[in-house]
């Protein structure tokens, strides 16, 4: 891989520009980071790149090693692994759920006790998700229960 800067005082903003043979899976990585300055997120489906808003994301889970995040449309592929959205998107009112699962807390509609210690939490466009026993008194302190 080659990197090259170039400064040009003539511009008004930072322009990137990457050439490559084809846009395979480290071409789709480095292009979900640089985005993310930009607090979007890159998501795959059907073989188009959507750029997401944080705060349209509800919720991000794993299954498979494959990471997926999911809005009120749909859900779509993810090129990064959970930890790296957790990195990015903590600081953005989302919190761990489970070892497989990120939640925007902005994003719950209701939530009740399950079995075992767990909490269900209701997201916005109806989907179930669970907090896991682990995580579940991190977010009942958060909410002052």
């Amino acid at each position: 891989m080659q990197i090259r800067l170039e400064e040009d005082p003539g511009l008004g903003e930072v322009q990137v520009v990457i050439r490559c043979p084809r846009a395979d899976g480290p071409v789709q990585k480095l292009l979900a980071v640089l985005r993310a300055m930009d607090d979007k997120l890159t998501g795959e489906k059907g073989g188009q790149t959507f750029l997401l808003d944080f705060a349209d994301v509800l919720y991000a889970d794993t299954v498979d090693k494959r990471t997926f995040l999911y809005t009120a449309e749909g859900e779509c592929e993810s090129p990064l692994r959970l930890y790296e959205l957790e990195e990015r998107l903590g600081p953005h009112d989302f919190f761990r759920a489970s070892k497989s699962a990120l939640v925007n807390f902005g994003a719950i509609r209701s939530l009740r006790p399950d079995l075992g210690g767990r909490l269900r939490l209701t997201m916005r466009n109806g989907e179930a998700v669970y907090v896991s026993r682990q995580y579940a008194p991190g977010l009942r302190k958060r909410l002052g229960l």
